[in-house]
């Protein structure tokens, strides 16, 4: 683990990739975004999501974001990219504003390409952690 988050953090979010119907691993990308920032922090998930996406083999143009603000078994801040053709899950997020910026939670399946994601995210220019579930 790196500087980028706090020991909490990460804790909470290898909690999320706990065994269930799928194996999960995580993103934990932190940004110095600020919650007057929220366009940004918009792009910036979708463009992460991109990278998840392509880590996992689905195209980006593939794919579209399902947002909690007209679901009640979603938070306000929490996201889904989707497959377009069959609505399968390709990854989800929690966007966390911690200490005056956003930190956001990725998860998706396993078999995505964990160092491809990591990568990719600091490509985009933030502090990226990876966590692998237990599976």
């Amino acid at each position: 683990m790196t500087d980028a988050v706090d020991d909490d953090l990460y804790a909470r979010t290898r909690a999320l990739l706990e065994p269930g119907d799928i194996a999960l691993n995580g993103c934990i990308v932190r940004t110095d975004l600020s919650g007057d920032e929220e366009p940004t922090l918009h792009q910036a998930t979708l463009d992460v999501g991109d990278v998840i996406a392509e880590a996992a083999g689905v195209d980006p143009a593939d794919t579209y974001v399902y947002s909690g603000n007209d679901d009640p078994d979603f938070g306000v801040n929490q996201h889904q990219g989707r497959t377009l053709d069959d609505d399968a899950f390709v990854w989800e997020c929690q966007q966390l504003l911690r200490e005056g910026t956003y930190d956001v939670v990725f998860y998706y399946e396993a078999d995505a390409d964990q160092a491809a994601v990591v990568e990719g995210v600091e490509t985009l220019g933030f502090d990226a952690v990876g966590v692998e579930g237990d599976h």
